[in-house]
């Protein structure tokens, strides 16, 4: 077995990925337009289940870049676009809950509701 197959054995199977492998993937809405790229997910310590998926969304060489937190549950994976779908347009999405590069939410329990209240999933 080649050292790519290797690899890819040990990144991905058939229900399981490597966070290395999310991490840079595209993010689309559903009129195919690219909104940016999974930066970096959060995944709850005792649960083990991924709760957001950061998106990094706007900016030119890391100037004007913001962070969007986006419930995991509203990506879908689109292999025809070999990236995660999100049903949200561009304006729709300036409006939702993000922070800049310097920045960090609390991420605490109030935090969290209200990211997956603008998406309108339950918490």
């Amino acid at each position: 077995m080649n050292t790519a197959q290797n690899a890819t054995e040990r990144d991905e199977t058939g229900n399981l990925i490597s966070s290395s492998k999310v991490e840079g993937t595209k993010v689309y809405n559903t009129a195919r337009e690219h909104l940016g790229s999974i930066h970096h997910f959060m995944v709850g310590k005792r649960s083990g289940k991924v709760e957001y998926a950061v998106m990094s969304f706007g900016g030119f060489l890391g100037m004007g870049e913001s962070y969007h937190p986006l419930p995991w549950d509203v990506l879908s994976y689109d292999t025809d676009q070999n990236g995660y779908v999100v049903d949200i347009d561009k304006d729709r999405l300036k409006g939702a809950p993000h922070y800049g590069v310097n920045e960090e939410p609390a991420y605490d329990r109030a935090y969290g509701r209200s990211v997956y209240d603008y998406y309108g999933i339950s918490y």
